[in-house]
């Protein structure tokens, strides 16, 4: 029995999928709502560098905004100037993303 339960162990090891990490570290901003999906999503540092998956940049925001079905999740730092937030979001907007939902943290 024991060992059905090992083989289970190393089933749901080896077939599960691991988030990945923020390419870097992000202060989100607070607000009550719904809990995080927890899906791939747009990264924005305090100082406007873009990521998403291995990608940096404008070639980010290309593929942010081509990625598949659903609302672009969207995780800005707190401190990252609205104006720079605007811009980002027109440029998301001009390559074809027709929903961002932007990331908060729980109060």
């Amino acid at each position: 029995m024991i060992n059905v339960v090992f083989l289970l162990l190393i089933f749901f090891l080896m077939t599960a999928q691991i988030s990945p990490s923020a390419p870097f570290d992000i202060d989100l901003p607070r607000a009550v709502g719904e809990e995080d999906a927890g899906d791939a999503a747009l990264h924005v540092s305090a100082r406007g560098a873009i990521a998403f998956d291995q990608a940096r940049g404008d070639a980010a925001l290309a593929l942010a905004a081509q990625h598949g079905t659903g609302p672009l999740r969207l995780q800005a730092d707190a401190a990252l100037p609205a104006a720079t937030l605007a811009r980002i979001l027109a440029q998301l907007s001009d390559l074809g993303a027709s929903e961002v939902e932007i990331v908060t943290e729980a109060q």
